[in-house]
Order: structure tokens, then sequence, then C-alpha cells
């Protein structure tokens, strides 16, 4: 897989690999048409049919372009993937294998405090120093939980002897050992419990291609969870040399348009009109809370919310 064009790494272990896709742009507009029965288009003109089905919301033309990926994933990305429930999908079982010995250190750029503004995000910096030890705090801690794993399925030397030595015995009662000499281990569905969600797991992933916009559009905002967003970008750029003209369209009128609401639509109108300045707008006089109005000009705050995908990407390895 080194040499695998269809093969994107992310994070530190990860990966995502396209490993098959039925349909091309072709197969949308060919999809398309058959509701009027015309025949063959131009490329040109093709093109034009595509925009007209993302502009207008025609989903059913995409729905029959599928892909399928192979991920290799923290579980804490793989949650978030999961929430996307028109997928198709077949994880590796721990109830049937050991889990390797891979789990995810966050790069120190992407190591930061919790957002004071976003619930469910972070901002600002910690010092250098703050950002080794909260990279040493979680390998410790992941590393102490495999050696954990491997004694709960019967395997006493794990994979550091300090660790295991340390957890073979009672903490209160040091020559006191905490398992017997003659134990088997448990089962692995149950010496799984002790990982955290740090760690790797691996599926196979399938979606249409309406879908698949859909979580793009969502897991490649600027506001979602930097790992998953990386994990979305990967992709997204393997998908995009099947479907040009369907990624292009997509790109123009849905992951980099803006939908205004009526309250919205209305404070333009009076700003284009000279009825209200910008920093005397008052949110309550158009039905909005201050949130609301804080969203308006962050839709407006750039044209491009977007940095490049290979910018995002070459700033997680």
């Amino acid at each position: 897989m080194v040499d695998d064009p269809n093969l994107r790494h992310v994070l530190d272990h990860g990966f995502v690999r396209l490993i098959d896709h039925m349909g091309d742009d072709s197969a949308i507009t060919a999809a398309a048409r058959i509701s009027y029965g015309t025949g063959t288009k131009s490329v040109r003109e093709d093109r034009g049919l595509i925009r007209y089905l993302m502009r207008h919301s025609h989903s059913s033309p995409y729905e029959l372009c599928v892909v399928k990926f192979h991920l290799r994933i923290p579980i804490f990305v793989a949650r978030q993937l999961f929430r996307h429930r028109t997928s198709s999908l077949n994880e590796n079982s721990a109830r049937y294998s050991i889990v390797p010995d891979q789990f995810y250190i966050p790069h120190a750029e992407a190591i930061k405090p919790q957002s004071p503004d976003n619930r469910q995000g972070r901002d600002g910096d910690v010092s250098d120093t703050s950002k080794a030890g909260v990279q040493w705090m979680i390998e410790s801690i992941c590393t102490m939980a495999y050696d954990a794993y491997r004694i709960l399925l019967g395997d006493r030397k794990g994979r550091d002897p300090d660790f295991s030595d340390e957890l073979l015995y009672d903490p209160y009662a040091h020559d006191d050992p905490l398992l017997d000499d003659e134990f088997p281990g448990v089962a692995r569905e149950i010496a799984r419990t002790v990982l955290p969600v740090a760690f790797y797991t691996e599926c196979y992933w399938q979606q249409n291609l309406h879908n698949l916009f859909h979580l793009l559009k969502l897991r490649t905002d600027p506001h979602t969870q930097h790992e998953t967003r990386l994990v979305a970008n990967a992709m997204y750029e393997l998908i995009e040399p099947y479907f040009p003209i369907a990624c292009e369209a997509w790109r123009d009128y849905s992951r980099d348009a803006v939908t205004l609401s009526r309250m919205e639509v209305q404070l333009i109108r009076d700003l284009l009109h000279d009825a209200v300045k910008l920093e005397e707008i008052d949110p309550a006089q158009y039905g909005m809370t201050k949130r609301e109005l804080r969203e308006f000009n962050e839709h407006f705050a750039s044209l491009n919310r977007y940095k490049s995908i290979g910018d995002q990407n070459a700033s997680s390895q």
C-alpha cells in the first residue's frame, strides 16, 4: 500500500484508502437524463447539468454513485464518523482479534486549551513544556492500558516491565499478587474494556456520493475536531479525481456556500439600502440572538473559510 495512489496517511498511525467506487460524473448525468429520455450530451452540457442538480438539491442521481473506503482511525474519530448513519460499514472486532499496540498521540500544534466560546472545540495555546507533558501523559496512560489489556488476555509480560510489575501486585500490599499463577486470562470482549479511545480501529466504509457529500460538508468544516477533519479531507482528496465536476459543484453550492435565514436576508437588505449600520445592529430587532448575529458576521469574514486541504493535511504530519 506504500505506493498506492488511492491511499492517504493521516495522523500518526492512520490511513484512508479508497478501495472501490461505482460511477463517475457521466454516471450522474446518465441517471439524471433517464428521466426525460434524451441521448448522450457533451461534457460542457454534462457540467451544466451536474451543477444544476447540486444547485437545486436533486440528489437521486448522486445517490447512484458509490464509494468504499478502508479506514484506520482512532476510536474517537470513528465515533464521529459513525454518527452518519447513511453509510454501510463493518468494523474490526476486538471480540475476535487482538487490538494492535497503536494509539494516537496528538502533534504538538494540535494541543490547545478548551475554547471559551465553543463547548466542543479547542482554541488558544499552551507552553511547549505543557505540550510535551500532555504527550507524555497520553503515551504513559495508553502504554499502561495496553499492558493491562495484555495481562488480562493472559500475557504477564506486557509491553513495559515497570508498568506490568505495578499492575500485577496490590498497590497497598506489594507482595500480594492480584492474579493466580494459573490465571488463563479473560475473554477478549472483557479485556478490551480497559483500552482508551485513543487506540486505533479499522473498518470498511461504503456510502453513496450524495450522503458522502453531506458527511464532508459537516466534517471538513473548520469547527469540526481537527483529527476528524483530516480524515474527511483525505476522503475528499481520494474521490475528487473520479468525480471532478461533481466535487466542483459541491464546493461551489454546498461546502463554500452560505444559507441565509429569513432574518439574515432582511438584515442584508437593510445594509444594502443603508437603513442600518453594521456596528449598530440590534439582533433583537431582527428576531436574532447574539450568537446568530455573530454567525452572520462569520459568514462574510472571509471569502473562503477553508484552508487548502493539502495545507491542513501537511500540518498534521
